[in-house]
Parts: C-alpha cells; sequence; structure tokens
C-alpha cells in the first residue's frame, strides 16, 4: 500500500510551507464554525480543498511559485511584527520619532528635554522633546 501511494506521488508537488497554512485555516475555520458562525464550514472545505489540489498537483512551477509568493508576504508580515515588538521594548528608555523630510525613524533618549535631532539619512534638523 505504501509503495503504491509513492508511485501515485510522483510527479506531483506534495506539501509545503503554503499548504501547511491552508490546513491550519481550515482547522481554525472548522473549530469557529462549531463554536460561532456555522457558515464558516463552507470556508473551512474550501480551504481543504485548495490544499488537496495543491498537493496533488502535477504543476510543480506554478505551485512553487505560489509557495514562493506566500513565504515573501509572511516575511513581510513577521518583520513588520519584529520591528513593532522591538520598538515596543525600546519605548522605555527612548522616544521615537520620524523625520519630517525622509520619513526615516530616529531614536532619542528620554528626560533630556528639547534636542536638536538631526536626520542620518537626509541630514535634515529639526526639534522635538524628549
Amino acid at each position: 500500500m505504501r509503495e503504491r501511494f509513492y508511485r501515485f506521488m510522483q510527479g506531483r508537488y506534495g506539501n509545503d510551507q503554503f499548504n501547511r497554512f491552508l490546513m491550519i485555516l481550515a482547522l481554525a475555520a472548522m473549530v469557529l464554525s462549531i463554536l460561532w458562525k456555522p457558515q464558516l464550514y463552507l470556508a473551512a472545505l474550501g480551504f481543504l480543498g485548495w490544499g488537496y489540489y495543491r498537493m496533488f498537483s502535477r504543476k510543480v512551477y506554478s505551485r512553487a511559485m505560489e509557495n514562493q509568493k506566500y513565504l515573501t508576504i509572511r516575511e513581510k508580515v513577521l518583520c513588520r511584527l519584529r520591528r513593532g515588538k522591538r520598538e515596543l521594548e525600546q519605548r522605555k528608555g527612548y522616544h521615537i520619532y520620524k523625520c519630517p523630510g525622509c520619513g526615516q525613524r530616529v531614536r532619542i533618549p528620554r528626560g533630556k528635554g528639547k534636542v536638536e535631532v538631526h536626520c542620518p539619512k537626509c541630514g535634515k534638523d529639526f526639534i522635538k522633546r524628549s
């Protein structure tokens, strides 16, 4: 039986990170459909079907491109979350301001009074209270 499944899967795409994400979405939608809105069950079946379609697809290049797009978007989201977490940790000892000229974030120590800030990116000077 195992050998038959192995031969069946030859030439097919298989599982990747995007499929795992779709399966987690399907599971979450099923749980929410039980607890909250029964209509989410259709969304869960859609995610599940999409995941299985991708898994058994023979269009390996197309599925790999979909996975690459997913990984790119995921990395952007994770990068924003990491930056937000880092800024929250730094807010105890620093004020973080945006340069009015270029939008660069500049970090100023707290408790220094009025400070003239020099933007390292564009060179513009502006005054802020720390």
